[in-house]
């Protein structure tokens, strides 16, 4: 099948809401995201887990395979940080601390685009592109791996609205949110491009699988 644009471990809430509005330095994602990625958090494949133990099976595998196979990210600006508009300064690395989780090329879009910069394994390169250019340069430096699509919402969306995209896993945890930014107001609006297979997880997570028709 080639190189594929992948959605991985992507987490909302039973109403579709992955991120509030309210996004800020101190709360990335504008509310308590906490319950959204419980289920990967008490896994034995967590990358962060510091004592032993942890789930196994099913969310354990999805944890575990996030990184197979994965050559470069695609990323927004909001997934990267929280400054908006113009960049006040180049000194600001991003929320990911000086060994970022990506271990790949990344590629953030934005219309305020910055030199690169390379913390540990992982280079940050800021594009200013549609997303068939964005990924036909992910893909290049993927060097024949996938390239995966690592949000924030507004980010899947519009490569969704491209037809960009290969294979999705959005895992969707059983609280309500309200308000925010929403990845939709049900899956079974992508079923007409999509396959989606629905599967439970004994954590309370559904797990939903959709790949290309």
């Amino acid at each position: 099948m080639g190189q594929l644009l992948r959605v991985q471990n992507f987490c909302v809430s039973s109403d579709g809401v992955a991120a509030g509005e309210n996004q800020s330095f101190e709360s990335p994602f504008g509310f308590d995201h906490s319950a959204l990625f419980a289920w990967a958090g008490a896994t034995a494949g967590w990358p962060n887990r510091t004592e032993p133990g942890g789930s196994r099976g099913l969310d354990d595998y999805f944890t575990r395979d996030f990184a197979h196979n994965i050559g470069a990210e695609i990323m927004g600006r909001n997934k990267f940080g929280p400054q908006r508009g113009p960049w006040e300064n180049y000194d600001w690395l991003g929320w990911w601390g000086d060994e970022p989780p990506f271990h790949t090329p990344v590629f953030v879009l934005t219309h305020h685009v910055r030199p690169s910069f390379t913390l540990s394994d992982t280079t940050f390169h800021f594009v200013d592109d549609e997303p068939a250019a964005v990924l036909e340069q992910a893909r290049e430096a993927a060097a024949g791996q996938d390239v995966r699509l690592g949000g924030g919402v507004t980010t899947i969306r519009r490569f969704l609205d491209a037809d960009l995209v290969d294979t999705m896993h959005v895992a969707v945890s059983p609280v309500e949110i309200g308000s925010g930014l929403r990845l939709w107001d049900s899956p079974d609006e992508l079923r007409d491009r999509f396959h989606l297979e629905v599967v439970p997880s004994p954590s309370g997570v559904t797990h939903h699988l959709f790949w290309r028709k």
